[in-house]
Parts: structure tokens; C-alpha cells; sequence
């Protein structure tokens, strides 16, 4: 066995004395302002006090309510603050699950480093779930404080002047959810599934749940979309339509007359019903009505068809996210997600409050704004910020004209969110779920670009040492040659005197 004889632990040997402390991990994990950041998020996490239970007790006067002690459910001890946030930041920093980032951590010293561990530990740091809970508590306040710590941290390392943080580059993207593509005939078959599903959780029995004559439908309808028989397959949506419109409505017949069903079940019930007669009535019309949101998936009725008008997907599946970021330094000072597919320029204003906001540690405040021309006609709703996008070429200055090129600097930055840091694909339920993801994708991008930004500073400082060392070399050398000329001169000298005497 390694044993370390500076480590206080004669079993175990620390953390630092097993990594090379200039990784820009190790480096990073110095510069962190822990301590803030725990300060501003531990009052998310305060244990809530949990009151009595009414129990009846009968005496003399008749039934009074005493209050009986509940047992607590604490459980196992809380894992550190630290450990549990920078779990987070590297989950997105370097594109892992919750899964793959806590077998991870148990392997990777840097990690632990990074987590604030004195001594290496051979195991997973919590279960995966925990992060899931632990997210759920952070909330949109508390994820929103761990981007802006980052956009300070890089501030305080002077790898970005504050002066950059008031030129903005404002975009926006589709964060696609993790549902199926939405078609007629497998949304039918879904609602057929989860009715029966409903019905047996409440105690109802079903005559007939049609489970085989719905699966071959689906199938039937897949193969005639494929031949390009859409007649054949609006028949056969037709006849899904009629079979979960029947089980609906035996379900609603049953369902009046139970009397003993809990609730949660109950309302569960009621929410299934209704998911399923949008789904019904959207797929037996051939047009939507009129001010009525199309039902995308039946388990995230959140999803937005969206149109970016790309060639090669022209419909995502998702909810809308604005990205704001530095015009020059490619730093990321706000992500917001907006469902309800609104216009881009109605989302320029609270996309703009939301980096003031994270901003204002560092004492900077948006003053422009360079954006695409989906941004324009809100000039009036932003009256502080100076809006710049190429509708404007007549009337902005030439040195606007020229820093508007940079605008499609922010596009590389949406394809490393997507591709690098978990932005493609949002697994987290509801709506929540979908601005929590957006602010923590951000959060891991700003955590890799600091560990390139630490990497090339150190970089060049041994470039810069480098260089001053082959100067002084070289000078050296010059002197010595200097030296060594003077010397011959003299004995030169001395020579010829000798021969003249």
C-alpha cells in the first residue's frame, strides 16, 4: 500500500499529492468562490419542520383532537453542498447522465479535487437520484446562481474584461425534449395504453381493452404511411379513434358511479380523460381549431411544435431557449427557456433582464445587443439597450457595421450546448424541468470555457517565460563573445609590444 508521509491519514494518501495541481481543474477549484455560492443557495435547502398529526381521542367530553409527534424520515446524513453543486457543474461540463457522473466522480481524482475531497475515495459520491431531488430544490433561483458565479469567477481571473459583458449576443434555439416523434397513430395507441393503464390503478373493469386489434392498427397505419397510402391510413386512424373514444367513455360511465377511490386516483383519472380527448379530437379533424394548442406527447403536454426553417428539419419538438453571450470572449451570461413558442423579439426583453440580473455582481449591465433579423420591431420594449441587426445598415455607425459580423459567433456556441454539454436532448419533467436544463447547460459550457481559458493563460505565461529566458541567453552569450574579444585584443596586444621591444 502508497503511503504518504505528509497525509494525516496514515491509510490514505491526499488528493494533491496524487494530481499535478496545475490542471486547469485543480487550478479552477481554487478560484471557485465556494463559500458564496453555498451561502446563496443554503436557504433553498433548509429542512422544512414537519407539524403534528391530528389523531381523535374520545374522553368524557367526546372526541378531541391531540396531537401525536410524527416519526421523522431524515434518514441517512445530507451530502456536502459542494460535492452535490460541483456534481452538477460537471455533469454538464463534460456531457455525462446522472448515472455516468457519480461512477465517474468515484474514479477521477481530479473530480474529487474539484469537489473539495482531502482524501481519494474508491465510491459513488450519493445515488443518482439524489441529483434529481437536489435539482428539484435548487429551483430556477438557485441554478441561475451557479451560471452567474461562473461569469464572476471568469471576471475575477481577468479572463474577460467587465467591459465586454455590455456587448450581447442574443439568439435563440429549440431544446428538443425527449419524446417520440409525434404522429397520429402512435399518440392514439399511447392514449389507448395509459387509459387501461388508469382505469386498473382506480379499480374499474374494462369489458374489452381492444390491446391486440390496437397494436396491429399501429402498425397497419406505420406501413401504409411508408407505401404513401393515406388513405388506407386515415381509415385506419379512423377506426384508433373509434376504439379509444369507447373506452373513454366506458371508463367516464364507470367511473361516476365509484365512490371509494382515492383522490390522487381520482384526479390522475380525470387528467387522463381530458389528455386523451384532446388527443381524439386533434387527430379525427384534419385542422387544428383555432386557438387550441396541439397535444404533442401524452406524458410532456408542454412541447411546442417549433419552425426554425431548416431544410433538413423543418419541425422541432421542444421549447424555445434564448442564449445571451459576450460579443467577444464567447462567454455565456444567460440561457431562458420560453414555452409557448412565443416571437423572438418578445423574448428579447426578459432574456436581457435575466443577464442583468446574473451580471450584477460585476458591476455590468447590458447596454447592446447584436442580433438576427427575428429580433426586430421591439426597439420600443428595450428602451436601455441599443439593438443592432443588419435591418438597420442605414442607420448605425461603421463600427457597428463591422462588429455585427460577429453576430454569428453565438451559432458555433448553440452546436457546442447541443453537442457537448446536454442541450440536444432534455430528459427533466414539465416545465421546470425544461428552464432548469437550459441554465445548467449554460453553467457547464461556462465551466469548460474556463478550463481553456486557465489552460491557454498558463500557456502563454510559459511562453512569455520562455521567451524572457532565451533573451537573458542570449544576452549572456553576447557578453561572453564581448568578453572573449576584448580578451583576445588585449593578448593581441601584449604580443606586439613584446615584438617591438
Amino acid at each position: 500500500m502508497f503511503v504518504c508521509p505528509a497525509t494525516d491519514d496514515f491509510f490514505r494518501s491526499r488528493i494533491d499529492h496524487m494530481i499535478d495541481l496545475r490542471h486547469p481543474l485543480a487550478v479552477l477549484s481554487s478560484r471557485m468562490p465556494w463559500q458564496q455560492i453555498e451561502a446563496s443557495v443554503s436557504h433553498l435547502l433548509s429542512r422544512k419542520g414537519r407539524a403534528g398529526v391530528a389523531m381523535p381521542d374520545l374522553d368524557l367530553f367526546g372526541e378531541a383532537p391531540v396531537m401525536q409527534a410524527r416519526k421523522s424520515n431524515a434518514g441517512r446524513p445530507r451530502v456536502p453542498l459542494r460535492i452535490m453543486i460541483a456534481l452538477l457543474y460537471l455533469k454538464h461540463a463534460f456531457n455525462e447522465s446522472d448515472e455516468g457522473v457519480v461512477e465517474r466522480w468515484g474514479e477521477t481524482p481530479t473530480w474529487q479535487f474539484f469537489s473539495g475531497q482531502a482524501y481519494f475515495e474508491h465510491h459513488r459520491p450519493c445515488d443518482a437520484t439524489t441529483l434529481v431531488k437536489f435539482r428539484r430544490l435548487l429551483g430556477d433561483e438557485g441554478v441561475e446562481e451557479l451560471l452567474a458565479q461562473t461569469v464572476n469567477t471568469a471576471v475575477e481571473l481577468k479572463l474577460i474584461k467587465p467591459q465586454e459583458l455590455q456587448r450581447l449576443i442574443v439568439d435563440s434555439t429549440v431544446q428538443h425534449k425527449a419524446i417520440a416523434h409525434p404522429t397520429d397513430s402512435k399518440l392514439l395507441e399511447t392514449a389507448r395504453v395509459k387509459l387501461v393503464e388508469a382505469a386498473k390503478d382506480a379499480g374499474i373493469h374494462l369489458k374489452q381493452t381492444y390491446a391486440k386489434e390496437g397494436k396491429a392498427l399501429g402498425h397497419k397505419a406505420g406501413r401504409y404511411a411508408h407505401a404513401r397510402q393515406f388513405r388506407r391510413m386515415r381509415r385506419t386512424i379512423n377506426r384508433q379513434c373509434t376504439v379509444v373514444g369507447r373506452l373513454r367513455r366506458d371508463i367516464e360511465r364507470k367511473a361516476a358511479g365509484l365512490t371509494s377511490v382515492a383522490a390522487a386516483v381520482h384526479v390522475a383519472l380525470q387528467t387522463t380523460l381530458a389528455r386523451v380527448a384532446q388527443i381524439v379530437a386533434q387527430s379525427s379533424s384534419k385542422k387544428a381549431k383555432h386557438g387550441t394548442p396541439k397535444l404533442y406527447s401524452f406524458h410532456a403536454p408542454e412541447v411546442s411544435c417549433i419552425n426554425k426553417g431548416k431544410s433538413k428539419q423543418p419541425y422541432e419538438f421542444g421549447v424555445k431557449v434564448g442564449i445571451a453571450s459576450t460579443l467577444r470572449g464567447n462567454l455565456i451570461v444567460g440561457a431562458k427557456a420560453f414555452h409557448g413558442n412565443p416571437y423572438d423579439g418578445h423574448t428579447l426583453a426578459p432574456q436581457l433582464e435575466q443577464a442583468a440580473i446574473l451580471m450584477q455582481d460585476t458591476g455590468a449591465k447590458p447596454r447592446t445587443a447584436f442580433v438576427d433579423l427575428g429580433y426586430r420591431g421591439v426597439d420600443a420594449d428595450n428602451p436601455d439597450v441599443h439593438i443592432v441587426h443588419r435591418g438597420k445598415s442605414k442607420r448605425i455607425t461603421e463600427e457597428e457595421r463591422q462588429l455585427l459580423k460577429r453576430r454569428q459567433a453565438i451559432e458555433p456556441i448553440i452546436g457546442h450546448l447541443k453537442a457537448d454539454h446536454r442541450m440536444d436532448r432534455c430528459h427533466l419533467k414539465g416545465e421546470t424541468g425544461d428552464r432548469l436544463h437550459a441554465v445548467l447547460c449554460a453553467a457547464g459550457y461556462n465551466i469548460r470555457w474556463l478550463l481553456r481559458m486557465i489552460a491557454k493563460k498558463g500557456l502563454s505565461f510559459l511562453v512569455s517565460l520562455y521567451l524572457r529566458l532565451r533573451a537573458g541567453l542570449a544576452f549572456a552569450a553576447l557578453q561572453l563573445g564581448w568578453m572573449a574579444k576584448e580578451h583576445l585584443s588585449r593578448a593581441q596586444l601584449a604580443s606586439n609590444r613584446m615584438v617591438l621591444a
